[in-house]
């Protein structure tokens, strides 16, 4: 039987060492011990072309900051391409990530974690040489509508949310396909949990969660999952199909929404 190919990620960074907060803890880190996947990072410092061991310079045109050069990037780029490709990687895909991007989602996420090899290159500075990316970037990605100071925490958001997709990373495989916006949940967010002890600062488990029944249980979950989206994420409920058991649960919501205000 032909063993799975882990996930290949590479990435294009000057600081190679913040990465060590995906590579040693948490889920991550357990993803790397099961093979699931494996991190090579590349500083493009090392593939400058002078003694000085320069990647960026001041841009054309004039204005603040510098702009990072396309030629170590590039040399970077085929040195990754061509360690996943020895790998079994048929074709690396170059992700790009960027503030101009539009903000991915939970189905872009599983999306790329389909693809067996990706290079995620983090810009820093001003940016990048648009040359660069127009010759070499298979895709752009943004976290959200916001500037970091480069792309490192970015890539490690999108590794992260990856990684846990990949099987036998998570200790319970049901974790991830019943977080918040996945299929399973149809893009709602999850439900409240609740734990041990039963009681805590006087205030008690729903008391359906003990009863046992299961069917009452995930009715409750369903219920509380629209109550939390109706509130806290309208845009989720726009456009949807409703099930007959969902616009019942909604009329529920809104008569005790009504009467909380009397």
């Amino acid at each position: 039987m032909k063993s799975r190919l882990a996930k290949q990620y590479d990435v294009i960074t000057l600081f190679p060492e913040m990465f060590d907060a995906i590579a040693d803890f948490g889920v991550t880190r357990r993803g790397l011990d099961e093979k699931a996947w494996e991190l090579t990072c590349w500083n493009p410092r090392e593939f400058a072309v002078n003694a000085y061991k320069t990647i960026d310079d001041r841009p054309y045109g004039g204005g603040p900051g510098m702009v990072m050069m396309a030629e170590p990037l590039n040399a970077a780029i085929d040195a990754a391409s061509q360690r996943q490709v020895a790998q079994g990687v048929t074709k690396p895909k170059v992700v790009y990530v960027t503030p101009q991007a539009k903000p991915i989602t939970d189905a872009g996420i599983r999306e790329l974690a389909r693809e067996d090899g990706l290079i995620f290159l983090c810009g820093r500075y001003e940016g990048i040489d648009e040359r660069l990316i127009d010759a070499r970037v298979d895709l752009e990605v943004s976290i959200g509508d916001y500037v970091l100071s480069g792309g490192e925490l970015a890539a490690m958001v999108l590794i992260d949310a990856m990684v846990r997709l990949l099987p036998g990373v998570l200790g319970d495989g049901q974790s991830a396909v019943e977080d918040s916006f996945s299929p399973a949940r149809e893009g709602l967010l999850d439900h409240p949990h609740y734990t041990r002890p039963e009681t805590w600062c006087g205030i008690a488990v729903p008391p359906v969660l003990m009863s046992g029944d299961h069917a009452k249980i995930e009715v409750w979950r369903r219920k509380q999952a629209l109550k939390r989206s109706q509130a806290r994420r309208p845009d989720l409920l726009n456009g949807r199909n409703w099930s007959k058991q969902d616009l019942k649960l909604l009329d529920e919501i809104r008569q005790e929404q009504t009467a909380a205000k009397e």
